[in-house]
């Protein structure tokens, strides 16, 4: 399907969490109706286990602001692996196509000091361009008292305004004014270690603020068509194409 063209039907859905796999063709139905689809247990435990681990040696040896690290597969091996893992190309190849060009990836540490959830806002404002799509991964299992990400079904269809205001500390310059979001829409991203949630980059999406106490880990991967053209971007310095092929 073309990210640029979503299905404008009328839906409407409960806000619970919509399951399908990276080998169920369902996602794409899913994701055409909602901006969003789960896909469970895109790696293993083990292998969250290890990206944990080398998210904190990359964190005690590089600059970072507020648990947020962009830049993930440009410094470690391990990551430029996993951004070509089969599971996450199979699930991405029902969204965007064959050709699929990883952009970059980013660890998001919501630390259990911080009291403040990430706002309701849209990606593509940051970086516009052709349409892209994120994948989600939990590292550590995530729910409403650990500031699991929070997502609006049926709104990635038009951008909108983003003319909140960022109090001083919190970030997210880009941020909907309080009130705009109907939440009782929302679907909640409950996530088991190693799910992954995709979403196009118009899907308002926000979380909830880590109150347990506990750190909480999440690696975020974003990824677009090869076969389309976009402008170029100075920050996905580890940008290469891992399924099919660069639009000629």
């Amino acid at each position: 399907m073309s990210l640029t063209e979503p299905d404008d039907a009328a839906h409407k859905v409960p806000a619970k969490a919509m399951t399908v796999t990276h080998r169920d063709s369902s996602i794409t139905t899913d994701f055409r109706r909602d901006g969003f689809a789960f896909a469970r247990s895109m790696f293993s435990p083990d292998e969250a286990a290890a990206m944990k681990a080398e998210i904190r040696s990359i964190l005690a040896d590089h600059s970072h602001v507020g648990g947020v690290y962009v830049g993930l597969a440009a410094v470690s091996q391990l990551f430029r692996r996993a951004a070509r893992n089969s599971a996450m190309l199979d699930a991405l190849e029902h969204v965007i196509g064959p050709d699929i060009e990883f952009l970059s990836d980013k660890v998001a540490l919501k630390s259990g000091d911080v009291q403040f959830g990430s706002p309701w806002h849209q990606d593509w404002p940051y970086w516009k361009g052709a349409h892209k799509v994120s994948v989600w991964i939990a590292l550590d299992p995530a729910d409403r008292s650990n500031g699991c990400l929070r997502l609006l079904p049926g709104s990635h269809h038009h951008p909108v305004e983003h003319s909140g205001v960022a109090p001083e500390g919190e970030g997210f310059g880009n941020r909907l004014a309080p009130g705009s979001v109907d939440e009782s829409r929302a679907v909640d991203a409950v996530c088991a270690v190693g799910d992954a949630v995709l979403f196009h980059d118009l899907t308002l999406h926000a979380s909830y603020p880590n109150r347990s106490g506990n750190d909480r880990y999440s690696l975020i991967s974003t990824y677009r068509s090869a076969a389309e053209p976009d402008i170029r971007y100075d920050w996905a310095v580890a940008a290469e194409v891992v399924r099919g092929r660069a639009q000629a």
